[in-house]
């Protein structure tokens, strides 16, 4: 039987719920192989000569143990992009490439994997916004592990939604190593995925990898799409 309003909202975050622990339940383990091939770099990783994803896998397994304070459950996906992201960055230019051609490959590579469509296809539905409200804090409490803090607004009205990244581990990981412009890389990220949304202004002013004091959220539900009454703000 179809279901509308906000037994259609209940049923959408229950579905989600479930969703998000069968991954946790088969999250996998802290090795250098199944992190790359669980990163956004699994479609082109394959396509590197074997010495060059061999010493990505060292240099990961160095890292791993440099930055064993993060490896924990909750976050491992943050830790496969991070880890595979410096790595990749580091071994292409040991193997001849310059930085600028090492920064191209590895940005271009994981925007690539994105694929945007399935948000942009749930935004265009009304419960968008109440649902986004529900599933990203749930998300990111579970998808977080130690190293983040953020801040979330009870208050905010019904076609608006904020939160800040008050703490970071893109942050604290690549800043020690004058990394930021990977963190940055890794911003980007969420413009591809939420800045051409239906009916929904994403704005975000400030990261922390961008030398930000937070990373300020802020998603604004109009009645209308862009163009017609209302224009986006350019996010970074």
């Amino acid at each position: 039987m179809h279901r509308s309003g906000p037994n259609a909202i209940s049923d959408k975050i229950f579905a989600a719920r479930v969703k998000f622990a069968k991954e946790q339940a088969v999250m996998k383990k802290y090795e250098p192989k199944q992190m790359a091939a669980s990163s956004r770099y699994r479609n082109y990783f394959p396509t590197l000569p074997t010495e060059i994803r061999q010493d990505v896998y060292g240099r990961m397994n160095e890292l791993l143990t440099e930055e064993k304070e993060y490896c924990d459950k909750g976050n491992y996906a943050h830790m496969t992009q991070i880890l595979t992201s410096i790595a990749l960055y580091e071994v292409l230019q040991k193997h001849g490439y310059s930085e600028e051609e090492a920064y191209r490959i590895v940005s271009e590579e994981m925007w690539k994997f994105l694929d945007p469509s399935g948000m942009q296809k749930l935004a265009g539905k009304s419960f968008f916004l109440p649902l986004m409200k529900k599933i990203v804090p749930f998300g990111f409490k579970k998808g977080s592990g130690y190293g983040w803090r953020y801040t979330w607004h009870k208050d905010d009205p019904k076609d608006e939604f904020r939160f800040e990244c008050n703490e970071c581990i893109y942050a604290k990981i690549l800043g020690k190593r004058n990394l930021m412009k990977l963190g940055a890389m890794c911003c980007h990220a969420d413009i591809i995925n939420y800045g051409n949304l239906p009916y929904t202004d994403f704005i975000r002013t400030e990261t922390l990898c961008q030398g930000g004091d937070l990373c300020d959220f802020r998603f604004v539900r109009h009645k209308t799409d862009a163009g017609d009454g209302w224009e986006r703000n350019k996010s970074i």
